[in-house]
């Protein structure tokens, strides 16, 4: 009986016993250095800045907001300041015919004009004001002629867009204008063809009472004289017919603004 509780006590001591060795075993295994290199470990470094960093961040970006913002807009005014600078040339080379040459007719234009304004100085106000323009347009319908039409017709063009009553009263001064100028072109010749009558008469008369070949000493014939005064005849016709024509073209442009300026207004 003895005996048989011993034996459990030796095999816990034994077990204990064999508890601390391995222990001690595994202690004095840890201490020693392995004969191979250790793996270093992995060091992670995390960014965290500061509250200067942080506002120094939001200044730099709205400071490039607003030169992204400035810089836009300075484009967007020089893409409009290129498009008036096209817009421009066209217009000019527009107007400017390319059969005229520009060099001696402005400089001639320019003459006229300084003439104009020199004759001018030392008279009334109205002829001070109205003499340097009228050289001007006179002096550019004689030297460039297509182009002051071209300017004229772009004129035309930007009366008619932007002052519709204006450009209606300046189309009935033109047709009164230029019926006024055919009347004006009429009566002198008739003048002239009165003239020459007269003149034809009176010729006739002294050669009657003197017996003086006059014609033939002016070099006139009667057949020739009455071909040129059958020639005035139908020449003044057609100017006639040509200048109802026109004035009756004339009418109806100005009635048709008219109508346009009342469904206008």
């Amino acid at each position: 009986m003895f005996r048989t509780a011993i034996k459990p006590r030796r095999a816990v001591l034994s077990a204990a016993v064999a508890g601390t060795v391995v222990g001690g075993g595994v202690s004095q295994q840890s201490d020693k250095l392995s004969i191979y290199p250790s793996a270093t470990p992995d060091i992670l470094l995390v960014d965290s800045p500061s509250e200067l960093e942080n506002q120094i961040g939001v200044a730099r970006r709205q400071a490039q907001s607003v030169y992204s913002d400035a810089h836009a807009e300075v484009q967007s005014w020089v893409a409009k300041w290129i498009g008036v600078e096209h817009a421009v040339e066209y217009r000019v080379k527009s107007i400017i015919a390319k059969d005229e040459p520009l060099t001696p007719g402005a400089l001639y234009v320019g003459v006229a004009t300084l003439t104009g304004s020199i004759i001018a100085r030392n008279r009334f106000l109205p002829t001070r004001l109205l003499l340097p323009p009228i050289f001007l347009i006179a002096s550019a319908q004689h030297f460039l002629p297509k182009t002051s039409h071209n300017l004229s017709a772009y004129l035309g063009s930007l009366e008619d867009r932007y002052f519709p009553s204006v450009a209606q009263t300046h189309d009935i001064a033109k047709a009164h204008s230029a019926m006024t100028w055919e009347r004006v072109k009429d009566a002198t010749k008739d003048g002239r063809a009165s003239a020459g009558k007269a003149v034809t008469s009176a010729v006739d008369s002294i050669q009657e009472a003197t017996g003086l070949k006059l014609r033939e000493t002016f070099g006139w014939q009667k057949e020739q004289v009455h071909i040129l005064e059958d020639k005035v005849e139908t020449f003044k016709e057609e100017v006639g017919k040509k200048v109802k024509e026109e004035a009756s073209k004339i009418e109806e442009e100005v009635g048709k603004h008219i109508d346009e300026v009342k469904s206008r207004v």
